[in-house]
């Protein structure tokens, strides 16, 4: 693509140029820090899992107290998301993306440390705060630096950094605690947040589109977007940015305003049921499978299978949502996932192979449709609103996660059958598809008009 001087009398559409130059090094080193951002939370959110048995043995303490523990940080995630958004809108994404960042992996190196049960709960809290706060700046970034015609595949290709992460923090913790104990894998999860930060300070820029909604100066303007696009501005004098004019003077009256109520709420159900499967999956899977009759080293082969596939299917659901339209990709990818997840319980004892397969499937489409839908919240709210949206989709979708570990616990309790329980499992997965049906047939209802957007001239 060109790189050619635009005209000085030009009043320059920031999308516009990013989507007409080619991608860029830096637009490569966005998507490379915002990758690395979701793989530290992803070793993060792993770790105490990893951790938990050392911890156990030498504390002497019952793994039954290690709930409050592992809760904390979900909690922490919920709420760290709910408010971070609205502050990323009023005060910049960067801002807020770095604070964050930092503020985990301070507070993670502190967990390393923590004398009792008490503070180890308040400290995985904390982590779980910042972490919550982290992730949704990361995608609305990434999403604000990406050309249309890829968004969607981009912010997904992000996303694989969280299942990497994890695995990445098994290996680690495998390795390291043998030689240094527990306490070494938390450290090492604090201090590359650390320096990562730093490394965000210097290298990261704040949205453009932030920028001409909160009316930076021209100058400043001018100079990221050279710097991200190669294109040469010389003369420009004018941005704007060509989206629907502000539903709400505030980012949370935007988020909640008649015409995007229900596509916001439709999200959030969306994104609370997917959670629902995919914890009590991850949570009670190789316990589901001993009680059906398979032995523990099969039923943790068959377990890690589910999100084996997780980073096909993400890249993949970008790829078609990038081009078709988006809402209809993801609700055909969960109910995809309903049906494969109501499979794997008829075929449980019959045949491992198939068992195999339909959960590795299962995974692939799981995983592929929860992990675009934060690509999805980015498109459908307007830059003034779009944090705030994309992280409360985030922030209600947590408590899903904790609705999952604590109906899988229930389910086991009732004694029901594997089939019945995966056919249980299938509902959530059909209310998500029948929510972004709704969500689509309500946008095209009320579809909003483009008023030109917001624009910020020079001096």
């Amino acid at each position: 693509m060109s790189h050619a001087p635009h005209s000085a009398t030009s009043t320059l559409d920031v999308q516009s140029l990013i989507d007409s130059q080619r991608f860029s090094a830096y637009q490569w080193l966005i998507l490379v820090l915002c990758f690395l951002i979701v793989a530290v939370d992803g070793f993060d959110t792993a770790a105490m899992g990893y951790v938990a048995p050392a911890l156990v043995q030498d504390w002497g303490i019952e793994k039954s107290s290690l709930g409050p523990v592992m809760s904390a940080a979900l909690f922490g995630l919920a709420f760290g998301a709910i408010f971070a958004g609205p502050m990323a809108d009023r005060v910049g994404r960067k801002k807020v993306l770095v604070l964050s960042v930092f503020f985990f992996g301070a507070c993670s190196l502190a967990t390393a440390f923590a004398p009792t049960i008490w503070w180890l709960t308040v400290l995985r809290f904390l982590t779980g705060l910042g972490l919550g706060a982290a992730m949704p700046n990361a995608v609305t970034l990434m999403s604000e630096y990406a050309p249309a015609r890829r968004r969607a595949v981009l912010v997904n290709t992000m996303f694989c950094g969280f299942p990497l992460g994890s695995a990445a923090g098994g290996f680690f913790a495998a390795a390291i605690i043998p030689q240094f104990g527990w306490h070494s894998v938390l450290v090492f999860g604090g201090v590359v947040p650390l320096v990562l930060a730093v490394v965000l300070v210097t290298t990261l820029p704040e949205s453009v589109r932030y920028m001409v909604v909160r009316q930076y100066p021209a100058d400043q303007i001018r100079q990221v977007l050279a710097r991200v696009t190669g294109a040469r501005m010389d003369g420009a004098s004018a941005f704007t940015i060509s989206e629907a004019a502000p539903a709400s003077s505030s980012a949370i009256g935007t988020v909640l305003a008649p015409r995007y109520r229900l596509g916001s709420t439709m999200l959030w159900l969306t994104y609370f049921m997917g959670l629902v499967i995919f914890y009590l999956l991850t949570s009670w899977m190789p316990t589901l499978m001993k009680d059906a009759g398979f032995s523990l080293q099969r039923a943790s082969f068959l377990t890690a299978l589910f999100p084996l596939g997780g980073g096909i299917g993400t890249i993949a659901a970008g790829w078609f949502m990038d081009r078709f339209n988006p809402n209809k990709v993801i609700a055909i990818t969960y109910a995809l996932t309903g049906v494969l997840i109501y499979a794997v319980g008829q075929v449980a004892s019959r045949d491992q192979v198939v068992l195999g397969v339909l959960i590795f499937l299962a995974g692939t489409a799981m995983n592929g449709a929860q992990s675009s839908m934060p690509s999805l919240a980015a498109a459908f709210y307007p830059t003034q609103g779009r944090a705030t949206g994309v992280a409360w989709m985030l922030g209600i979708g947590r408590f899903g996660g904790i609705t999952g570990a604590l109906l899988g616990a229930e389910l086991l309790r009732l004694h029901l059958g594997f089939d019945v329980i995966f056919t249980l499992l299938a509902i959530p997965a059909f209310a998500a598809t029948a929510a972004l049906v709704a969500k689509h047939v309500g946008a095209r209802g009320a579809a909003p008009v483009d008023t030109g957007g917001a624009m910020v001239s020079g001096h």
